[in-house]
């Protein structure tokens, strides 16, 4: 959990939040548009991301051939929706005036190096399921706090992403 005593909900910008969702809702046109990430390989198993002003460096642990120097990207999907489910949290309990004076998300999940390493196909190389754990300090009653709960998922498009299939198309370019 956080050290600092004084985080609030109420440190969001909920009235730009709520401007936002207003003009969305009257010109529905707006609210289509495209994130972008770029990856550029830094040699070994390290790379770094841009997005917007942004960078995110990635690297394998050293089992794996890496240096262990960066976060590894199956960690980066973990540190994704712990985010996106925090800004959830954060934004459900400011919309019905709840506070917290703490917030934490661990998201943790199985893996089986034998799909990565194509030892055995019958193991996907992915993780094999997600799970989080909320550990949160609130006065807010129990089922207030499962709205919440409820309402952050209903609305991360993180959670969406996983837990919804998304088409993903590639395609090669030679520079």
């Amino acid at each position: 959990m956080a050290t600092e005593s004084n985080l609030s909900c109420t440190s969001l910008d909920l009235d730009t939040f709520n401007q936002t969702k207003d003009h969305l809702t009257a010109n529905p046109q707006d609210a289509k548009g495209t994130f972008s990430a770029t990856t550029t390989w830094q040699g070994g198993a390290q790379a770094v991301t841009s997005a917007r002003s942004f960078t995110i460096q990635t690297d394998e642990p050293a089992p794996l051939g890496g240096k262990d120097a960066h976060i590894d990207p199956m960690e980066l999907l973990l540190a994704a929706l712990g985010s996106c489910l925090t800004i959830g949290w954060v934004t459900q309990a400011n919309l019905r005036n709840v506070d917290f004076s703490d917030l934490e998300i661990k998201v943790e999940a199985p893996f089986d190096l034998r799909g990565y390493l194509d030892i055995d196909p019958s193991v996907r190389p992915g993780f094999g399921a997600l799970s989080y754990t909320v550990d949160v300090k609130s006065d807010a009653e129990s089922d207030v706090l499962e709205e919440i709960r409820a309402a952050a998922e209903k609305g991360s498009p993180m959670f969406d992403n996983i837990l919804n299939s998304t088409p993903v198309e590639g395609k090669v370019v030679r520079g």
